[in-house]
């Protein structure tokens, strides 16, 4: 094997594995330790110690986990607000499709912020309280009614948002006990509100002949009748 060319030097080299030719005290001067300590006043110099390099990133695992690991799905659509149909402006009397209220005619009063219809029947006239319908299971008609004096400023999505309910947990005496009063009651504001919309409506619905009892009636399909060529 032929030597090497620079070959690297020792200042201690070992004499045997672990046991240095020189001590300590003679690689202290060997070193010149003596001359910086002494040109510092008696005292070696310290240096400022260099700051930690950022911590290397999480290597990922070398195996794949057993289970599947759900991760959250990021939505980078922005909300548009829902395009409401052309005919279908405040006023116009529609039919519910779908629903409790399956059949019943009900005059639009406003589109809110979610894209959901305000409608009402009026209360008095087919049962149809304030609520949102969705304008994709309505029939827009081409009968209107003026709602100029109306005021719906006050209905917004939050008006018919549903409070949390706290829920307790039920001895077995209260779980096979039958329940009578089970429904809700409706909030004596909430009842206010429908008396004073109902009130400016019907005025301007008993001004037009016919219209009350057209509101009143229950739309459904007779045999012969084709829902194409109806014109509503």
């Amino acid at each position: 094997m032929a030597p090497r060319k620079n070959p690297v030097k020792c200042r201690n080299p070992d004499l045997i594995r672990g046991v240095g030719k020189y001590s300590r005290s003679k690689m202290y001067h060997k070193r010149g330790l003596w001359a910086i300590k002494a040109k510092n006043g008696g005292v070696l110099p310290r240096h400022d110690p260099k700051p930690k390099a950022a911590a290397p990133a999480e290597k990922p695992p070398k195996f794949y986990p057993a289970d599947d690991v759900k991760k959250p799905l990021l939505n980078k659509r922005k909300p548009k607000p829902t395009k409401l149909r052309a005919s279908i402006t405040p006023g116009t009397v529609l039919i519910l499709l779908a629903g409790r209220f399956m059949g019943k005619r009900v005059v639009f009063l406003k589109q809110l912020a979610s894209g959901l219809l305000l409608v009402t029947g009026p209360f008095k006239v087919n049962g149809v309280p304030l609520r949102r319908v969705n304008q994709a299971y309505v029939i827009a008609t081409s009968t209107k009614v003026d709602i100029s004096g109306v005021n719906v400023e006050k209905f917004d999505d939050k008006y018919f948002a549903k409070e949390a309910e706290k829920k307790k947990k039920k001895t077995e005496g209260e779980f096979f006990e039958a329940e009578k009063d089970d429904k809700k009651k409706l909030p004596e504001d909430k009842k206010e509100d429908q008396k004073a919309v109902d009130a400016t409506l019907l005025k301007c619905i008993e001004a037009v002949p016919d219209l009350k009892a057209y509101l009143a009636a229950r739309f459904s399909l007779k045999s012969g009748m084709k829902p194409h060529e109806l014109v509503f």
